[in-house]
């Protein structure tokens, strides 16, 4: 009876130390409604237009032009990129027209989508393509020679491709958005990088004026809103540290099992 009460409040004690682990895992929710989200994009990697995971960005445009932005992503995120594209009047086209979204780390690496339509070819008559790229998990750390996804700035590219010259420079509205989903220590590694890898100086869409159409260079301020991690913690030291509580009960339990009552009353003393 006492081991019994002993295992069933240990058993209280791990599902209370192992909720917030599990509640890691879910998907981390998104603001609607931002005003504060950017309504253009940027031409190219240096002046890609910064924005925030869970905000929506806007921003108008020209068929045939490259559209940038840039967000940040941390170990244990897995980014999903979905991009919307409205298309000019089917009167104004001729033909179909192919979009496509690419996802480059802070070295501007092209990192491969583990799922999503990247690549999508919309109707002569369609009034919209939806694109999305689902990216493999953020690494704390990775080998030089690996093409794994690190922590720091990611950019987006969005543009049209195999356009005829009759249909460049036709309007183009595009909406672009940024969710993680946190996986927690499943992903966790041994070991972090010394810095994320972010511009040293970027153009910030705060720093710019767009009455006069110039812009200022200023040290990237894009981060996630905790901050950076120090790469050491994850949830894999709560299970580890469950599975050593469990490993102790259960040792606990087998000796209390197999130790019996003592010596027989039938044995004489000495023996």
């Amino acid at each position: 009876m006492r081991f019994g009460h002993v295992l069933s409040t240990a058993l209280l004690l791990l599902g209370a130390a192992a909720a917030p682990a599990v509640a890691d895992s879910s998907p981390s929710p998104s603001p609607s409604g931002d005003d504060s989200a950017p309504t253009r994009a940027g031409t190219s990697f240096r002046t890609a237009t910064e924005i925030e995971q869970g905000s929506q960005a806007t921003a108008s445009g020209s068929a045939g032009d490259y559209l940038y932005w840039s967000f940040p992503a941390d170990a244990g995120q897995r980014p999903t990129v979905k991009a919307t594209v409205k298309l000019p009047e089917a009167s104004t086209r001729g033909a179909a027209e192919t979009w496509q979204v690419d996802v480059y780390d802070g070295l501007r690496r092209r990192q491969a989508c583990q799922y999503g339509a990247q690549t999508r070819t919309a109707a002569q008559d369609a009034a919209r393509v939806e694109l999305s790229c689902t990216l493999r998990t953020v690494r704390a750390w990775s080998e030089t020679w690996a093409d794994d996804p690190l922590p720091g700035t990611y950019y987006i590219r969005l543009t049209a491709t195999g356009l005829p010259a009759s249909e460049l420079g036709l309007p183009v509205g595009a909406e672009v958005k940024v969710d993680s989903k946190d996986i927690g220590g499943a992903a966790a590694v041994d070991g972090s990088l010394g810095k994320p890898l972010v511009p040293g100086i970027a153009t910030s869409a705060k720093e710019s004026d767009p009455a006069s159409g110039s812009s200022k260079t200023a040290l990237s301020s894009i981060e996630p809103d905790d901050g950076w991690t120090s790469g050491w913690w994850s949830d894999r030291w709560v299970w580890t540290a469950i599975g050593g509580i469990l490993a102790a009960l259960a040792g606990i339990g087998g000796y209390a099992l197999t130790r019996g009552t003592g010596r027989p009353s039938r044995v004489p003393p000495g023996v």
